[in-house]
């Protein structure tokens, strides 16, 4: 049970970082459906740079920049010409898409060096395994690698950033009511560029993990739709990133659970695309829950995919 909850928590981690991304846009009132190709954008340049220089800051630096630099032409188009915010998104994917199997063509089945990917191995506390009973458990949350852990310390942040600051109040102001919030003197495009450029970072990092650590490898289509499944989590979780957390965790389960059915010998064999297929599943069952629930602490920010138009106001 150990090895599957720390293996859930390693298959959450990209989730956990396109749900952050997904939130950041979102707060600011943005709706951005793009969050797979800024994955897809961070997975291959932070892979790209791995392999030319071997230097895991680096690549993760690559991977955060070109994530937003997907997010700054999605600003650009949303924020300053008022563009569609879902059709941007979708077109954002497209373009993700395309650019990183244009680019990975040829890194296709190439491997990251044994000397790179030792970076990223698990760390583990020399005493946590003493410790009765909670050893174990503890072991799941604090046996894994740095990028996991860093993961960790943005949640955090996000969540005092989000509930515990000045700027974070502004931002929640800037997606509930565009309007007040500029008329109460915050410079509302500045908030949203910066908002949806972080957001962009973030989930360049949730690619990056899939390509330095997960596989470590290139692979066509690397993110197999985990920036959509993102999208969906950042409802369930209720944009608070303390949930994402725990959400991602579940789902990163859930993609791991169809490999651990295939190796119990079960009576009956069950279709490994059914297997394949069970994230997916759970991810229209959270849309339904989402769309259920009418709690105030549960719906999205009340200006979500509105444009802005000051002259309107």
């Amino acid at each position: 049970m150990i090895p599957f909850l720390k293996n859930a928590i390693i298959a959450g981690t990209p989730l956990t970082f396109g749900i952050l991304g997904a939130m950041y846009n979102e707060k600011a009132g943005n709706l951005n459906l793009g969050i797979e190709g800024m994955m897809l954008l961070g997975a291959v340049a932070g892979f790209q740079v791995a392999l030319l220089t071997m230097n895991p800051v680096l690549a993760l630096l690559a991977a955060m920049v070109f994530g937003a630099l997907g997010a700054l032409i999605y600003a650009f188009l949303t924020v300053t010409l008022r563009a569609n915010q879902s059709v941007t998104g979708l077109a954002l994917t497209i373009f993700g898409t395309g650019l990183s199997r244009f680019w990975g063509k040829r890194l296709m089945g190439t491997v990251l060096p044994e000397s790179f990917s030792r970076n990223f191995r698990p760390l583990s506390l020399p005493f946590l395994s003493k410790i009765p009973v909670l050893g174990p458990i503890l072991s799941v949350f604090l046996e894994q690698d740095l990028f996991v852990y860093l993961s960790y310390v943005i949640v955090i942040l996000s969540g005092i950033y989000l509930y515990h600051t000045r700027f974070g109040l502004n931002l929640r102001a800037v997606g509930e009511n565009t309007a007040a919030a500029d008329a109460s003197g915050i410079n509302v495009t500045l908030y949203k560029y910066v908002h949806i450029l972080i957001g962009g970072a973030l989930c360049g990092l949730g690619g990056a993990y899939l390509s330095l650590v997960y596989v470590p490898s290139w692979q066509d289509n690397i993110t197999s739709g985990r920036g959509w499944i993102a999208i969906a989590l950042v409802i369930f979780t209720s944009w608070n990133p303390y949930r994402a957390f725990w959400g991602a965790f579940l789902f990163g389960g859930l993609d791991i659970v169809g490999f651990r059915i295939q190796t119990l010998n079960l009576p009956i064999t069950i279709n490994q695309h059914f297997l394949r297929m069970l994230p997916y599943l759970a991810t229209m069952l959270v849309i339904i829950i989402g769309a259920v629930r009418k709690s105030s602490s549960h719906m999205p920010p009340k200006d979500l995919g509105n444009p802005y138009f000051r002259e309107e106001r």
